[in-house]
Protein backbone atom coordinates (compact mmCIF):
# COMPACT_ATOMS: atom_id res chain seq x y z
CA UNK A 1 0.00 0.00 0.00
CA UNK A 2 2.63 2.56 0.85
CA UNK A 3 3.96 1.79 -2.53
CA UNK A 4 1.04 2.41 -4.54
CA UNK A 5 0.85 5.87 -2.34
CA UNK A 6 4.42 6.88 -3.26
CA UNK A 7 3.82 5.91 -6.57
CA UNK A 8 0.57 8.00 -6.79
CA UNK A 9 2.27 10.75 -5.40
CA UNK A 10 5.04 10.62 -7.52
CA UNK A 11 2.39 10.97 -10.55
CA UNK A 12 0.85 13.39 -9.66
CA UNK A 13 3.60 15.60 -9.11
CA UNK A 14 4.35 15.17 -12.44
CA UNK A 15 1.49 15.95 -13.96
CA UNK A 16 0.83 19.02 -11.67
CA UNK A 17 -2.39 17.69 -10.88
CA UNK A 18 -3.30 18.04 -6.78
CA UNK A 19 -1.54 15.33 -4.81
CA UNK A 20 -3.70 13.26 -2.26
CA UNK A 21 -2.89 13.51 1.49
CA UNK A 22 -4.17 10.19 3.08
CA UNK A 23 -3.48 9.74 7.10
CA UNK A 24 -4.83 6.35 6.74
CA UNK A 25 -5.28 4.00 4.11
CA UNK A 26 -8.53 1.85 4.35
CA UNK A 27 -9.28 -1.16 2.82
CA UNK A 28 -12.17 -0.58 1.62
CA UNK A 29 -14.19 2.98 0.35
CA UNK A 30 -13.66 6.06 2.30
CA UNK A 31 -15.38 9.88 2.29
CA UNK A 32 -12.95 12.04 0.92
CA UNK A 33 -13.43 15.72 1.75
CA UNK A 34 -11.59 17.95 -0.65
CA UNK A 35 -9.72 21.09 1.11
CA UNK A 36 -9.00 24.06 -1.50
CA UNK A 37 -6.74 26.41 -0.54
CA UNK A 38 -3.90 28.45 -0.86
CA UNK A 39 -1.26 26.29 0.10
CA UNK A 40 2.11 28.26 -1.78
CA UNK A 41 2.35 32.19 -2.28
CA UNK A 42 1.80 34.94 -0.22
CA UNK A 43 -0.76 33.07 2.19
CA UNK A 44 0.93 29.83 2.02
CA UNK A 45 1.08 29.76 6.15
CA UNK A 46 -2.48 30.41 6.33
CA UNK A 47 -3.34 27.49 3.97
CA UNK A 48 -1.03 24.97 6.27
CA UNK A 49 -2.33 25.90 9.41
CA UNK A 50 -5.62 25.25 8.06
CA UNK A 51 -4.32 21.82 6.42
CA UNK A 52 -3.04 20.86 9.70
CA UNK A 53 -6.50 21.83 12.27
CA UNK A 54 -8.05 19.58 9.74
CA UNK A 55 -5.96 17.07 9.61
CA UNK A 56 -6.11 16.29 12.80
CA UNK A 57 -9.45 16.77 13.46
CA UNK A 58 -9.84 13.69 10.95
CA UNK A 59 -7.07 11.56 12.20
CA UNK A 60 -9.62 12.05 16.14
CA UNK A 61 -12.83 11.10 13.84
CA UNK A 62 -10.74 8.17 12.04
CA UNK A 63 -9.04 6.89 15.77
CA UNK A 64 -12.72 6.37 17.16
CA UNK A 65 -13.51 3.57 14.17
CA UNK A 66 -14.53 6.31 11.58
CA UNK A 67 -18.09 7.15 10.25
CA UNK A 68 -20.45 4.59 11.79
CA UNK A 69 -22.94 3.81 8.33
CA UNK A 70 -25.65 0.90 8.00
CA UNK A 71 -23.31 -0.74 5.24
CA UNK A 72 -20.31 -0.70 7.81
CA UNK A 73 -17.53 2.10 9.36
CA UNK A 74 -16.22 4.47 7.07
CA UNK A 75 -12.85 6.54 7.25
CA UNK A 76 -12.70 10.05 6.04
CA UNK A 77 -9.68 11.22 3.96
CA UNK A 78 -8.55 14.60 3.01
CA UNK A 79 -7.73 15.57 -0.38
CA UNK A 80 -5.16 18.73 -0.90
CA UNK A 81 -5.69 20.89 -3.77
CA UNK A 82 -3.77 23.87 -3.84
CA UNK A 83 -5.66 27.08 -5.06
CA UNK A 84 -2.74 29.56 -4.91
CA UNK A 85 -4.57 31.44 -3.15
CA UNK A 86 -6.70 32.67 -6.55
CA UNK A 87 -10.27 32.11 -7.85
CA UNK A 88 -9.61 30.70 -11.44
CA UNK A 89 -7.07 28.12 -9.72
CA UNK A 90 -9.85 27.15 -7.09
CA UNK A 91 -12.94 26.98 -9.33
CA UNK A 92 -10.50 24.60 -11.27
CA UNK A 93 -10.12 22.40 -8.14
CA UNK A 94 -13.17 22.13 -7.20
CA UNK A 95 -13.85 20.52 -10.78
CA UNK A 96 -11.38 18.34 -10.08
CA UNK A 97 -12.62 17.59 -6.64
CA UNK A 98 -16.00 16.73 -8.07
CA UNK A 99 -14.43 14.30 -10.71
CA UNK A 100 -12.85 12.62 -8.29
CA UNK A 101 -15.99 11.77 -6.38
CA UNK A 102 -15.59 14.10 -3.46
CA UNK A 103 -19.22 15.42 -1.89
CA UNK A 104 -17.77 17.44 0.41
CA UNK A 105 -15.48 20.71 -0.20
CA UNK A 106 -13.84 22.50 2.62
CA UNK A 107 -12.34 26.26 2.10
CA UNK A 108 -11.95 29.54 3.61
CA UNK A 109 -8.78 32.01 3.35
CA UNK A 110 -10.59 33.72 1.36
CA UNK A 111 -14.13 35.60 1.14
CA UNK A 112 -13.87 36.09 -2.35
CA UNK A 113 -12.69 32.63 -3.21
CA UNK A 114 -15.75 31.42 -1.05
CA UNK A 115 -18.36 33.50 -3.22
CA UNK A 116 -16.91 31.93 -6.64
CA UNK A 117 -16.75 28.43 -5.41
CA UNK A 118 -20.58 29.19 -3.68
CA UNK A 119 -21.90 29.93 -6.96
CA UNK A 120 -19.97 27.03 -9.08
CA UNK A 121 -21.40 24.96 -6.63
CA UNK A 122 -25.10 25.71 -6.25
CA UNK A 123 -24.79 25.73 -10.25
CA UNK A 124 -23.32 21.98 -10.20
CA UNK A 125 -26.27 21.18 -7.90
CA UNK A 126 -29.02 22.44 -9.99
CA UNK A 127 -27.37 20.98 -12.90
CA UNK A 128 -25.85 17.52 -11.80
CA UNK A 129 -28.05 15.96 -8.60
CA UNK A 130 -26.41 13.03 -8.88
CA UNK A 131 -22.73 15.18 -8.12
CA UNK A 132 -24.39 17.26 -5.77
CA UNK A 133 -21.58 18.80 -3.03
CA UNK A 134 -21.71 20.18 0.11
CA UNK A 135 -19.40 23.43 0.84
CA UNK A 136 -18.33 23.53 4.36
CA UNK A 137 -16.47 27.19 5.30
CA UNK A 138 -14.39 27.50 8.07
CA UNK A 139 -12.99 31.06 7.59
CA UNK A 140 -14.67 33.22 4.91
CA UNK A 141 -16.63 35.37 6.63
CA UNK A 142 -17.84 38.23 4.93
CA UNK A 143 -21.68 38.33 6.23
CA UNK A 144 -23.32 38.45 2.59
CA UNK A 145 -22.17 34.71 2.15
CA UNK A 146 -24.59 33.80 5.20
CA UNK A 147 -27.04 36.53 4.28
CA UNK A 148 -27.66 38.18 0.80
CA UNK A 149 -26.23 35.35 -0.90
CA UNK A 150 -27.09 32.27 1.58
CA UNK A 151 -27.44 28.75 -0.13
CA UNK A 152 -28.41 25.60 1.42
CA UNK A 153 -25.33 24.23 0.19
CA UNK A 154 -23.20 26.72 2.22
CA UNK A 155 -22.28 26.02 5.81
CA UNK A 156 -20.23 28.50 7.84
CA UNK A 157 -18.43 27.78 10.97
CA UNK A 158 -16.80 30.92 11.69
CA UNK A 159 -18.10 33.81 12.99
CA UNK A 160 -19.06 36.48 10.05
CA UNK A 161 -17.27 39.90 10.28
CA UNK A 162 -19.85 41.90 11.84
CA UNK A 163 -19.97 39.03 14.79
CA UNK A 164 -15.91 39.64 15.51
CA UNK A 165 -16.22 43.68 14.73
CA UNK A 166 -19.18 43.41 17.41
CA UNK A 167 -16.94 41.41 19.73
CA UNK A 168 -14.25 44.15 19.85
CA UNK A 169 -16.19 47.04 20.12
CA UNK A 170 -17.67 45.00 23.19
CA UNK A 171 -13.98 46.10 24.56
CA UNK A 172 -13.29 49.39 22.52
CA UNK A 173 -16.17 50.74 24.20
CA UNK A 174 -14.65 51.01 27.38
CA UNK A 175 -11.57 51.62 26.35
CA UNK A 176 -11.32 55.07 27.44
CA UNK A 177 -7.56 55.38 26.33
CA UNK A 178 -8.68 55.63 22.74
CA UNK A 179 -10.04 58.46 21.13
CA UNK A 180 -8.87 58.28 17.92
CA UNK A 181 -8.54 55.08 14.96
CA UNK A 182 -6.93 54.25 11.41
CA UNK A 183 -9.09 52.03 9.75
CA UNK A 184 -7.14 49.95 7.47
CA UNK A 185 -8.10 46.42 5.52
CA UNK A 186 -7.67 44.71 2.40
CA UNK A 187 -8.81 45.31 -0.79
CA UNK A 188 -11.67 42.64 -1.33
CA UNK A 189 -14.93 41.96 -0.17
CA UNK A 190 -14.01 41.09 3.34
CA UNK A 191 -11.84 43.85 4.18
CA UNK A 192 -13.89 46.40 2.68
CA UNK A 193 -16.81 44.61 4.86
CA UNK A 194 -14.98 45.06 8.02
CA UNK A 195 -13.79 49.00 7.56
CA UNK A 196 -17.68 49.60 6.89
CA UNK A 197 -18.73 47.80 9.94
CA UNK A 198 -15.78 48.92 11.65
CA UNK A 199 -17.27 52.35 10.74
CA UNK A 200 -20.86 51.87 11.50
CA UNK A 201 -20.49 50.52 15.00
CA UNK A 202 -18.12 52.98 16.08
CA UNK A 203 -21.23 55.69 15.53
CA UNK A 204 -23.18 53.65 17.83
CA UNK A 205 -21.12 52.45 20.49
CA UNK A 206 -18.13 55.44 20.42
CA UNK A 207 -19.47 57.87 18.74
CA UNK A 208 -16.70 60.18 19.93
CA UNK A 209 -13.79 58.44 18.41
CA UNK A 210 -12.68 59.77 15.56
CA UNK A 211 -11.53 58.28 12.68
CA UNK A 212 -8.32 59.74 11.69
CA UNK A 213 -7.55 57.32 8.62
CA UNK A 214 -9.27 54.86 6.33
CA UNK A 215 -7.15 52.85 3.91
CA UNK A 216 -7.17 49.53 1.55
CA UNK A 217 -4.35 47.84 0.34
CA UNK A 218 -4.37 45.22 -2.33
CA UNK A 219 -4.41 42.09 -0.83
CA UNK A 220 -1.48 39.63 -0.93
CA UNK A 221 0.71 41.82 -2.60
CA UNK A 222 2.14 44.52 -0.59
CA UNK A 223 5.80 43.98 0.38
CA UNK A 224 6.76 46.78 2.04
CA UNK A 225 4.26 48.39 5.11
CA UNK A 226 6.66 51.01 5.96
CA UNK A 227 4.48 53.78 3.89
CA UNK A 228 1.53 52.96 5.31
CA UNK A 229 3.41 52.66 8.62
CA UNK A 230 4.16 56.27 8.34
CA UNK A 231 0.98 57.32 7.52
CA UNK A 232 -0.92 55.59 10.83
CA UNK A 233 1.83 57.35 12.73
CA UNK A 234 1.38 60.85 11.20
CA UNK A 235 -2.33 60.87 11.87
CA UNK A 236 -2.03 60.27 15.76
CA UNK A 237 -4.35 57.48 15.76
CA UNK A 238 -4.46 56.04 19.11
CA UNK A 239 -5.64 52.51 17.95
CA UNK A 240 -5.96 50.64 14.28
CA UNK A 241 -8.48 48.49 13.63
CA UNK A 242 -7.95 45.99 10.76
CA UNK A 243 -9.31 42.55 10.05
CA UNK A 244 -6.08 41.93 7.75
CA UNK A 245 -4.52 38.11 8.21
CA UNK A 246 -1.66 36.30 7.21
CA UNK A 247 1.60 37.82 6.05
CA UNK A 248 -0.59 41.11 5.49
CA UNK A 249 -1.31 41.49 9.19
CA UNK A 250 2.60 40.27 10.31
CA UNK A 251 4.28 42.81 7.70
CA UNK A 252 1.65 45.41 8.84
CA UNK A 253 2.27 44.96 12.24
CA UNK A 254 6.20 44.52 12.36
CA UNK A 255 6.32 48.64 9.92
CA UNK A 256 3.82 50.05 12.31
CA UNK A 257 6.38 48.52 15.16
CA UNK A 258 9.49 50.03 13.08
CA UNK A 259 8.06 53.13 12.57
CA UNK A 260 7.47 54.22 16.78
CA UNK A 261 3.40 53.56 16.65
CA UNK A 262 2.76 53.05 20.78
CA UNK A 263 -0.79 52.56 19.84
CA UNK A 264 -3.37 50.29 19.80
CA UNK A 265 -4.23 47.50 17.67
CA UNK A 266 -7.92 45.52 17.27
CA UNK A 267 -7.44 42.81 14.55
CA UNK A 268 -9.26 39.95 13.68
CA UNK A 269 -6.33 37.88 14.05
CA UNK A 270 -3.52 39.09 15.71
CA UNK A 271 -2.99 36.55 17.85
CA UNK A 272 -0.60 34.02 15.33
CA UNK A 273 1.01 33.61 12.08
CA UNK A 274 4.23 35.58 13.46
CA UNK A 275 2.12 38.23 14.50
CA UNK A 276 2.95 38.92 18.21
CA UNK A 277 7.07 37.76 17.12
CA UNK A 278 7.04 40.66 14.90
CA UNK A 279 5.48 43.27 17.62
CA UNK A 280 7.43 41.76 20.74
CA UNK A 281 7.19 44.17 23.76
CA UNK A 282 5.97 46.62 21.76
CA UNK A 283 2.72 44.44 21.52
CA UNK A 284 2.14 43.71 25.15
CA UNK A 285 -0.54 45.44 26.52
CA UNK A 286 -1.41 47.10 23.13
CA UNK A 287 -2.49 44.33 20.92
CA UNK A 288 -6.22 42.79 20.92
CA UNK A 289 -7.76 40.06 19.19
CA UNK A 290 -11.17 38.54 18.61
CA UNK A 291 -11.56 34.30 18.45
CA UNK A 292 -14.32 31.45 18.83
CA UNK A 293 -11.04 30.24 20.87
CA UNK A 294 -7.97 31.08 22.75
CA UNK A 295 -5.06 29.09 23.95
CA UNK A 296 -5.51 30.62 27.76
CA UNK A 297 -9.74 30.31 27.59
CA UNK A 298 -9.50 29.45 31.64
CA UNK A 299 -10.63 25.73 32.59
CA UNK A 300 -8.87 22.34 32.79
CA UNK A 301 -10.57 21.04 29.62
CA UNK A 302 -9.60 24.27 27.47
CA UNK A 303 -5.94 23.52 28.77
CA UNK A 304 -6.38 19.20 27.47
CA UNK A 305 -7.48 20.26 24.37
CA UNK A 306 -4.22 22.48 23.45
CA UNK A 307 -1.95 20.36 25.37
CA UNK A 308 -3.57 17.16 23.14
CA UNK A 309 -2.68 19.67 19.76
CA UNK A 310 0.71 20.13 21.20
CA UNK A 311 1.07 16.62 21.13
CA UNK A 312 0.35 16.21 17.54
CA UNK A 313 1.98 19.34 16.51
CA UNK A 314 4.69 20.19 19.16
CA UNK A 315 7.02 22.50 16.68
CA UNK A 316 6.37 26.62 17.89
CA UNK A 317 6.16 26.92 13.90
CA UNK A 318 2.97 25.13 14.09
CA UNK A 319 1.53 26.52 16.84
CA UNK A 320 -1.57 27.73 15.53
CA UNK A 321 -5.43 25.97 16.63
CA UNK A 322 -8.52 26.70 15.49
CA UNK A 323 -11.67 25.03 17.66
CA UNK A 324 -13.77 26.12 14.96
CA UNK A 325 -12.31 23.47 12.66
CA UNK A 326 -13.00 20.77 15.36
CA UNK A 327 -16.10 21.27 15.34
CA UNK A 328 -17.01 21.36 11.85
CA UNK A 329 -15.47 18.18 11.43
CA UNK A 330 -16.83 16.82 14.36
CA UNK A 331 -20.25 18.67 12.78
CA UNK A 332 -19.90 16.64 8.95
CA UNK A 333 -19.20 13.07 11.37
CA UNK A 334 -22.75 14.07 12.93
CA UNK A 335 -24.32 14.79 10.01
CA UNK A 336 -23.36 12.35 7.93
CA UNK A 337 -24.13 9.47 10.50
CA UNK A 338 -27.67 10.83 11.17
CA UNK A 339 -28.57 10.98 7.00
CA UNK A 340 -27.26 7.22 6.73
CA UNK A 341 -25.01 7.93 3.61
CA UNK A 342 -23.03 10.29 2.38
CA UNK A 343 -25.49 11.56 0.09
CA UNK A 344 -25.08 15.34 -0.67
CA UNK A 345 -28.83 16.27 -0.11
CA UNK A 346 -29.21 14.11 3.08
CA UNK A 347 -25.86 15.19 5.03
CA UNK A 348 -26.75 19.32 3.82
CA UNK A 349 -30.23 18.95 5.93
CA UNK A 350 -28.45 16.97 9.10
CA UNK A 351 -26.04 19.56 9.29
CA UNK A 352 -28.90 22.43 9.42
CA UNK A 353 -29.87 20.81 13.37
CA UNK A 354 -25.79 19.76 14.03
CA UNK A 355 -24.89 20.35 17.44
CA UNK A 356 -21.72 19.62 18.67
CA UNK A 357 -19.10 19.91 22.13
CA UNK A 358 -15.83 19.16 21.94
CA UNK A 359 -13.31 19.81 24.84
CA UNK A 360 -16.08 21.83 26.79
CA UNK A 361 -16.62 23.88 23.36
CA UNK A 362 -20.39 24.06 21.97
CA UNK A 363 -21.66 25.13 19.04
CA UNK A 364 -24.67 24.33 16.84
CA UNK A 365 -26.15 25.39 13.68
CA UNK A 366 -28.59 28.13 12.65
CA UNK A 367 -30.94 26.34 9.84
CA UNK A 368 -32.20 29.64 8.82
CA UNK A 369 -28.66 31.20 6.98
CA UNK A 370 -26.54 27.77 8.04
CA UNK A 371 -24.31 30.32 10.47
CA UNK A 372 -22.94 28.07 13.09
CA UNK A 373 -22.91 29.69 16.43
CA UNK A 374 -20.73 29.95 19.11
CA UNK A 375 -19.09 31.45 22.17
CA UNK A 376 -16.24 34.56 21.04
CA UNK A 377 -14.00 35.34 23.28
CA UNK A 378 -11.18 38.72 22.80
CA UNK A 379 -7.84 38.42 24.09
CA UNK A 380 -5.46 40.74 24.93
CA UNK A 381 -1.27 40.52 24.25
CA UNK A 382 0.74 39.77 27.17
CA UNK A 383 4.14 38.06 28.35
CA UNK A 384 4.20 34.68 29.13
CA UNK A 385 3.71 34.00 32.88
CA UNK A 386 1.67 37.36 33.67
CA UNK A 387 -1.77 36.55 35.21
CA UNK A 388 -3.84 35.05 32.96
CA UNK A 389 -1.21 34.07 30.42
CA UNK A 390 -0.11 30.47 30.87
CA UNK A 391 0.75 29.77 27.47
CA UNK A 392 2.29 32.02 24.21
CA UNK A 393 2.61 31.69 20.64
CA UNK A 394 4.63 30.18 18.30
CA UNK A 395 6.94 29.87 21.39
CA UNK A 396 7.12 33.71 21.02
CA UNK A 397 7.16 34.73 24.91
CA UNK A 398 3.88 36.50 24.29
CA UNK A 399 0.39 34.85 24.65
CA UNK A 400 -3.12 36.25 24.62
CA UNK A 401 -5.06 36.88 27.95
CA UNK A 402 -8.80 36.75 28.00
CA UNK A 403 -10.25 40.29 28.31
CA UNK A 404 -14.31 39.59 26.91
CA UNK A 405 -16.34 36.26 26.49
CA UNK A 406 -18.94 36.65 24.88
CA UNK A 407 -21.65 34.05 24.85
CA UNK A 408 -22.89 32.52 21.58
CA UNK A 409 -26.69 34.42 22.23
CA UNK A 410 -24.57 37.81 22.62
CA UNK A 411 -22.50 37.14 19.60
CA UNK A 412 -25.62 35.72 17.40
CA UNK A 413 -26.41 38.24 14.72
CA UNK A 414 -30.02 38.55 13.20
CA UNK A 415 -29.76 37.59 8.96
CA UNK A 416 -31.45 38.56 6.07
CA UNK A 417 -31.00 34.90 4.69
CA UNK A 418 -34.26 34.02 1.76
CA UNK A 419 -32.88 30.69 1.82
CA UNK A 420 -34.22 28.48 -1.14
CA UNK A 421 -33.67 24.95 -0.54
CA UNK A 422 -34.63 22.00 -2.46
CA UNK A 423 -37.25 20.10 -3.01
Amino acid sequence: MRRVVLKSIAAALMANVPVLQAFAEAPGPTIDIALIEGLSGSFANAGEAVFRNIAWAIERVNARGGIKLPGGNRLLRLVRYDSKGQTEEALSALRAAIDAGSHFVMQGNSSAVAAALLDAIDKQNSRDPAHRVVFLNYSAVDPVLTNERCSFWHFRFDAHADMRVAALMDVLRDDKSVGSVYLIGQDYSFGQRVLREARRQLGVQRPDVKIVGDELHPLGRVKDFAPYAAKIRASGAQAVITGNWGNDLTLLVKAAREAGFDGKFYTFYGNALGAPAALGDAGVGRVLAVADWLPNVPGAQSEAFYAAFHQRFPSPAEDYVHMRMQLMVESLAQAIEKAGSDDALAVARALETTSVSLYGQNGHMRAVDHQFQQSLVVGQMEKKGTPGVKFDVEGSGYGFKVVRSIPPERAEQPSSCRMKRPA
